[in-house]
Order: structure tokens, then sequence, then C-alpha cells
């Protein structure tokens, strides 16, 4: 054994009292500190920061405010009677009068007042109405919507908590006065922040004790021992409250996908010290006393836990190589919480281990001998068999891998949350009655003064979207992809007695123009202000088209019509020019932020993998050894995506992560079994009598691990945030897959590799010629198998 090893462990046990007060010291810092951790609630934190196409959206939110407008709908049968125009102009001026709203607009705002609704006797109603349908009115004329701008407010560091429970409070009374309407619902992004994020924290503050809760029950079976539940349990209360004082102290700031940290932590925490228990209690059986069991098991885990942790802290890290900011944020954070856990075990296992005689040891799971039959079964299989098993598996294997090639990518926003949620609800109505939740827009550069030879240009650029952006259905018909196109233009061709053509043609009718604006924003402001928009940034003036497009439609369908629409703007205001347009939007960013994020797990993926290959390859000496231990935990990887690509299953963001994360993790088993598996070589034993006691001490340890972690992501189905429920279920499959390849293919590797490896095992060969499998070599003095692990 390495005389490191034996250092720190008998220092660690001599010192651990001294441990347990800086435990309670640390515990208490960062609980402390970790009140003061944030939780960001920008959308544009989403996406990836080095997007060009986040600069006009950006631009967008300065100019226009886009962010800060909330759309309130119900159901009225008689809206364009005089007695539903009423009701809704009441209702626009209660709106508006809410604390937090600075601006209502609806069908009744408009200069025409109650006239709106003479569509027969008024060709301006008639424009106007067909203007507003689809922002102010649905498509049926009975959807009313209310457009909320909010109070514009400073997010400064010292104002920012204030601010957003004011954003709160002000969406929750809007939200109460539409509840009591028919289909009453409200919707923008204001609304998506508040409950998005609020179902967020509440997630966060939830999943990881629920986590910790179901591993403990799996631990307390598996163990029988409150002590030995109390450890692990231990390690994961301090490694969390120091992840997060930590990432307090350094100034991070948590995101939506930060939701499943604790849970992160937790099935670190408890693969590590699961280990710790299954060996602690074979030094007992040995016959060695508390204190000597303790630190012999640390001291024969140490370079194992050590690796195992380097290895998480790679597969999280490689997540920093995204670049998507939630992904790459959660990869620091994870990381950070890896290294957490093994100071938070070291500075808490020793003295609750050893404290007191009370439940000292332990016990034995009910079945565990079948368990152990089932093992030894097992290795004579593999051992006698490899060739068959591995071709089994491998043939398995490639065909639900081939499903890959069919994975799709979700780019529906609302299929991120139940369908039961406020968001999806609100989202739905937006859909099927005011022509889609799918909001975006083109952004035009314009002089101070407005003239008729923009308004026209904007007009023709209008014009060639709503004829061009079109959808070919299986039938071979057309359709128009935009549900609306909406800009100044249109809104001064439905109140101005003047064609545009005419208002660009003379210098009277610029004079006209001109008045005919100011008329606007003095009798309609938040439509103008909505329309017209100057970036305080530059002083430069823009002008918006808004855009409006079905959310629901499938990832190629929503790509197309994007390049659809950039390639007309492109054609009639030129990048590289002053007039320069810019396409941006909600709609835009999502489409392309899954598709970002699938490029980016590959790209972590390799690097974990070639990190992992590389740490392992160093402590291992042997790049065989290591190239063997990453192949059964990246396979299951790859089974898992191909067998959504067969099944269907659309990848969200939450899947996007899984393979880096799940490298990281699972492998941990291959470097504990592959480091007892050594051990017992380096000792004199017979390979098979090696990959037996790997099999009875790394394997018996990594069940119940797997188990307990498998047990606790199940609380991540539970979140009301799709991509969590993703990343939950599909770590469950992976890892399960993982102990699968741990517990077979692993071994089978060994056997077939075993005559280039090291010579302290003899081949398989001889070790069949020299008898039994399960019986000890000479050689096995002090740390011989005990018979079976049988109850003492």
């Amino acid at each position: 054994m390495h005389p490191v090893c034996d250092r720190v462990a008998s220092w660690l046990i001599a010192h651990r009292n001294l441990m347990a007060v800086v435990a309670v010291v640390l515990s208490i810092v960062s609980v402390d500190r970790s009140r003061h951790l944030e939780f960001v609630r920008s959308i544009d934190t989403m996406f990836d920061r080095t997007d060009p196409s986040l600069v006009p959206y950006r631009r967008l939110a300065r100019a226009f405010g886009s962010s800060e407008v909330v759309l309130a709908a119900y159901d009225s049968p008689d809206l364009l009677t005089p007695s539903g125009i009423a009701f809704l102009r009441s209702l626009t001026a209660q709106l508006g009068a809410s604390p937090g709203v600075a601006s209502a607009t609806s069908l009744a705002s408009t200069p025409l007042g109650d006239r709106i609704i003479d569509l027969e006797n008024s060709p301006t109603a008639r424009k106007l109405v067909k203007l507003m349908e689809g922002y102010a009115l649905g498509i049926d004329h009975r959807t009313a919507a209310i457009v909320c701008v909010l109070q514009e407010t400073s997010l400064t560091n010292a104002t920012a908590r204030a601010t957003v429970v004011s954003r709160a409070n002000t969406i929750d009374q809007i939200r109460a006065i539409m509840e009591d309407l028919p289909g009453g619902t409200v919707a923008g992004e204001p609304v998506m922040l508040r409950d998005g994020f609020a179902m967020l924290e509440h997630d966060g503050n939830l999943l990881g004790t629920i986590t910790g809760l179901l591993a403990g029950c799996v631990l307390l079976i598996s163990f029988r021992s409150l002590r030995w539940l109390t450890v692990p349990l231990a390690v994961v209360f301090l490694a969390i409250w120091s992840t997060r004082g930590a990432l307090a102290v350094a100034g991070l700031k948590l995101t939506m996908v930060s939701t499943m940290l604790s849970a992160m932590v937790t099935v670190v925490a408890i693969a590590t010290i699961v280990h710790v228990i299954v060996e602690y209690r074979r030094q007992r059986d040995l016959g060695l006393e508390p204190a000597a069991a303790l630190q012999r098991a640390i001291a024969l885990l140490f370079w194992p836990v050590i690796g195992a942790i380097a290895t998480d802290v790679i597969g999280f890290g490689s997540l920093t190589f995204s670049r998507v900011g939630p992904v790459h944020d959660f990869g620091i954070m994870t990381a950070i919480g890896a290294v957490m856990v093994l100071i938070s075990a070291a500075l808490v296992v020793p003295f609750l281990a050893l404290a007191g005689q009370f439940d000292a040891d332990p016990k034995r799971a009910w079945g565990e001998g079948s368990l152990e039959l089932g093992l030894d079964g097992l290795v004579t299989r593999i051992v006698r068999q490899p060739v068959a098993i591995l071709t089994c598996s491998g043939i398995l294997a490639g065909a639900a891998v081939a499903g890959m090639w069919w994975l799709e990518v979700e780019t529906d926003f609302t299929k991120n949350f139940r369908a039961s949620s406020p968001i999806v609800k609100s989202y739905d109505m937006i859909e099927s009655r005011l022509g889609g939740a799918g909001v975006w827009d083109v952004l035009v550069p314009t002089p101070d003064t407005i003239d008729g030879a923009v308004l026209s240009k904007v007009a023709r650029l209008e014009h060639r979207l709503r004829a061009e952006v079109v959808t070919t259905g299986s039938d071979g018909r057309t359709t128009a992809s935009l549900t609306k196109v909406m800009s100044v233009a249109d809104v001064l061709a439905a109140i101005s007695p003047i064609s545009l053509e005419r208002l660009e043609s003379t210098r009277a009718g610029n004079w006209l123009l001109t008045n005919t604006i100011t008329l606007l924003e003095q009798q309609l402001p938040q439509l103008a202000s909505t329309l017209i928009g100057r970036d305080p940034l530059d002083e430069s003036k823009w002008l918006r088209i808004m855009l409006r497009a079905r959310e629901r439609q499938a990832a190629p369908q929503k790509r197309e019509i994007i390049e659809s629409v950039r390639r007309i703007v492109a054609q009639e205001f030129p990048a590289g020019t002053q007039q320069a347009g810019e396409v941006t939007g909600f709609f835009v960013l999502l489409a392309q932020l899954v598709d970002r994020m699938i490029a980016d797990q590959w790209l972590t993926f390799f690097i974990a993998a070639a990190g992992i290959f590389i740490l392992l390859a160093c402590a291992f000496q042997s790049p065989l050894l290591a190239a063997v231990a990453i192949v059964p935990n990246a396979l299951p990887i790859f089974v898992v995506l191909g067998l959504l690509g067969w099944a269907g299953v659309r990848v969200n963001m939450g899947t996007a992560m899984i393979a880096a994360v799940s490298m990281g993790l699972s492998v941990d088993s291959s470097i504990h079994y592959i480091a007892a598996f050594r051990r017992r070589c380096a000792e004199g034993h017979t390979f098979s009598t090696a990959i037996q006691a790997a099999h009875q001490t790394a394997g018996r340890a990594m069940i119940f691990s797997t188990l307990a972690i498998v047990v606790g992501f199940l609380a991540l189905t539970t979140s009301n945030f799709i991509p969590t429920v993703s990343f939950g279920s599909l770590s469950c499959l992976t890892l399960a897959g993982g102990l699968l390849g741990n517990l077979v293919v692993l071994p089978v590797l060994l056997t077939l590799v075993s005559r280039w490896l090291s010579p302290g095992c003899q081949s398989v060969a001889n070790t069949l010629q020299h008898g039994p499998l399960h019986h000890p070599h000479p050689a096995d003095k002090q740390d011989k198998l005990p018979e079976h692990f049988h109850e003492r």
C-alpha cells in the first residue's frame, strides 16, 4: 500500500475531532453566505453568449422594451358589440391603473373609440380591426387582448431583488383580474420569467431534499444502520451547502438548469461514501477494530476516490466548453460540488463513523447472500465465454445506437413545461386564437425623420414576407408561414386618408406623414413605442416589424421559415450598409438554442472522454486499461440516445447534457473496480480470483451506490421543468446501463486483454488450469476474502 495513503488515513483518524469542528464552522459560514446566492432571471442568459443574434435581440430590448409587455386575454363572444367594447374599455382602464403598469392598450383604445365596432359603415374601422388581428384581437373576433406595458425599473444590484418582487406582484394582480373572466389568461415574456423561474426555484429547493431522502432510504435498507445512514447524509448536507456558499463567494448565480445541482452533489457524495461503507464492513469482517478498519478502508480507497472525484470534475467541467450560458455555468457549479464532496467526506466521515459505540457496523442487506452467489455465477460465465458475451452485447448495442440517426430536436419552448402549467395554458390560447406563440421581429434602421421612402421600403418588405414565406404541406398546397406581419407602415395605412405611395411622392406628403406619426404617438403611445424606438446605446432610431408564427412546428420547418425571412430582409436591407436589417426575437433564438446544445453535447462528451482517458492512462500507467475503463461507460450513453431516436422522443435541454455528465459519474465505478482488480493482482492472486474479488467488493459497492443514485435521481422526474425530468430519467437509464457495463462488459474486456496486462495476474488459460474459480490464492494472507461475506 502506498505510504502516502497510510499517512493521510492515519492523520484523518487522529484528528477527526478537529475535522468535525471545521465541518461545523464550514457549514455555518456556508449557510450564511448561500443566503446571498441569486437566481438569474434574464432570458438572454439562456442563449449562446457568442451568438451574433444576441446583438439585435439586446438592441430590441433596449429600443422597444420587448421584455416588459404582458398580454392579458379573455374570451368575449359579444366583443364587437356596444356592451362588449364598453367592458373592454373598462377592463383596459382597470389594468392600466394597476400598480406597476405603465400603460394598457386594446381594441377599445383606438382613435375611433366606440366606432371601432362599426365595421359595415366605417372603412377605417375595418382597417384598424384587420390591423389589430393577431395583436390585440383574435382572428375569431371574440378573443380580446389587452397589451400591458410594465413600468421601467433600474435593475441595479441594490434594487434587483425588490424589482423582482414588484414585477411578481404586478403580474399576480393582472392575473387575479383576468382569472375571473371566461378563458382569462396572461402571457408574455415577463409572465414566463415570473412563472418559469418561480417554478425552477421551487424545484431547486425541493428536488435536492427528495433526492437525498430517497437515496437515504436505499442506504438504510442496504446497510440497516442508522449510523451509516447519517454518515452519507451528513456528507451530502455539508457538500451541498459548502458548494452553494462557494458559488456565492465566487459571485456565480443560479440558472434554470441549476435546479439539478443539489441532486448532482447528492449522488456524487453517496456514490463515494457507499464504497467506503462496503470496504469498512469488509475490514470489520476480517476482524479489525473500528478505527483500524476505517483507517485501512480509507487507505485502500484513497487513490480510487481521488480518481473518481477527478473524473467527475473532468466530466462536469467539460460542460464549461459549451457556448450555452446555463450549461456552461452548470459545469462550473457541479465541478465545484464534486470537489466539495471530497472535502466534506474528509471532514465528516472519520468523526461520525467512530463516535460512540452505538450501531457501529453496517449490516448486510436482506438477500445479500443471493447477490453474492449471483456475482460469482456472473464471473464464471464471463471468464469462460467472454467472446460470446461481448458479441451479443455488441449486436444489441449496435442495433440500439442506430436509432441516433432519427434523433429530433424539440424547439417548442412550451414543451419545457408540463401541459397543466399556467405557462402552457397561456400559450395554448395565444397559439390557437392569436395567430401563434412564436413572436419575433425584423429591425430596420431609419433616419430621425421618418419619410415616405423609408415607409414604402418597409411596406414592400412586409408584402414579400407575407407572400414569399410559405410552408408546403404534404398535399402540395402552400400556406403563409407568418400569421402576422405588422409595422408602423400598416398602422399609418389604416389611419391615414392618404396612401403611402402619395405620401412618398410629395414634400407635402412627408409633412403630413410627420404630423400623422406625431398624432399616432399622442393617441396610441404604447403602439407607437412598440413600433418606433431609439437605442439609447448609440441613439440610433429603428422601425420594428412584428412577426408572429406558429410555435408548434418541427425544427426543420422553423429553420426554413427563419432562413426565408433572413434572405428576404438581406435583399431589401442588405448587410454591410447603413440600412442593414436585423432578424431577431425569442422565436429565432430558441430555434437555434437546442441545436447548438446538441452540437455542444458531442463536443463536451469527447472532451470529457479524452480528459478521463488521459487521467486514467496516467493513473493506471496503462493506456490499454484506460480504454477498457472508458468503453463500458460510453456505450450505455450511445445506447440510450439511440433508443430515444427509435422511440421518437425529441431531444431537449436536459437530454443535451446527459452524455458528459453520465460519463463523469459512471466511470467512477470502473475506477474502483479496476483498482480492486489490480490490488488483487499485485498480491499474487490468479486472474479469475482477482476478478471475483473485484466483483464482490467494488462490484457490490457499485450495485448499492447505483441503486441509491437511480432511486435518488427519480426525484428529478417530479419536476415541473421537463428538461429536468428528461435529465433525471435518462441519467437513471445511463447509470443503470453503466452498472451493467461495469459488471459485464468491463470484466469481459479485462479477460480478453489479460495477456497484455501486467504479469501480476496470470492469464485466463492458466487460471482455468489451476482449479476452481473461487479458490483463493495461497498468497492471500491478511487481506483475503472472507467466506463469501457470511454473517458474523
